[in-house]
């Protein structure tokens, strides 16, 4: 059982954002229920992670006290990704989440691996941290394959290459109470990513690469320690 703190916070999300605002929804997790095992990741509900093929197969993935634990390995050689598909063009994922501290931070990086221009399907991203909230376009900036594979080899970018990586990304200052759960709405609209905290509006970047028809997949990347709960994904 959640503790009563948690109902008041969804009653407040959801007055600051109507269902009808956000669309249909196509996908809820509360995260109320118990794995068979401990060893290995068992987070269900079509959720999949890279524990197996990142962290040696150590678990990375606890679903405790009503909520996802998500937390790197010490075997890890990349941040922890757990996914679940989440196919639309317009659409919003709301959820909770709680930073642990000052090193924390949690992204949401929305994927289609059947796009092979960019790397491992990278579309945009919107990354929380207890100072800014980050937005990027991956598909035109940083992740358009020849830029990734140049940054990766350490070669120095063309000028076109840098100059594809102009305007990309956009960093909003914002403090994010550690220890605290805070409620997080991410919003995709044509070439418009924004995000809000809390109700609060944390700003928007508008870029190409975000308005990719089709988006199938959400990536939670963490590279240390995030706890979610109460994950909705919706279609306009």
């Amino acid at each position: 059982m959640k503790p009563i703190l948690t109902f008041f916070a969804t009653i407040a999300l959801t007055a600051a954002v109507s269902a009808e605002e956000l669309g249909q929804l196509l996908f809820q997790d509360d995260f109320e229920r118990s794995e068979s095992q401990e060893q290995k990741d068992e987070p269900g509900q079509g959720w999949g992670t890279n524990s197996a093929s990142r962290a040696k197969g150590n678990k990375q993935v606890d679903l405790r006290d009503g909520a996802m634990y998500i937390y790197l390995s010490s075997e890890a050689d990349h941040a922890v990704s757990v996914t679940h598909p989440a196919e639309f063009t317009d659409g919003a994922v709301s959820m909770r989440f709680m930073l642990e501290d000052e090193k924390d931070s949690l992204g949401l990086d929305f994927a289609d691996l059947g796009c092979k221009e960019v790397h491992a399907g990278h579309l945009f991203a919107a990354r929380v941290s207890p100072k800014n909230v980050t937005l990027q376009d991956l598909k035109t900036g940083g992740m358009r394959l020849d830029i990734s594979e140049a940054r990766k080899a350490k070669q120095k970018l063309t000028e076109e290459q840098q100059k594809a990586m102009e305007g990309k990304t956009k960093t909003i200052p914002s403090k994010v109470a550690v220890g605290k759960w805070h409620d997080l709405v991410v919003r995709i609209s044509g070439d418009e990513l924004s995000a809000s905290i809390d109700g609060k509006d944390m700003g928007s970047l508008h870029a190409p690469g975000i308005a990719h028809p089709t988006k199938k997949m959400l990536r939670l990347s963490v590279p240390r320690n995030a706890v979610v709960d109460d994950v909705k994904i919706w279609k306009k």
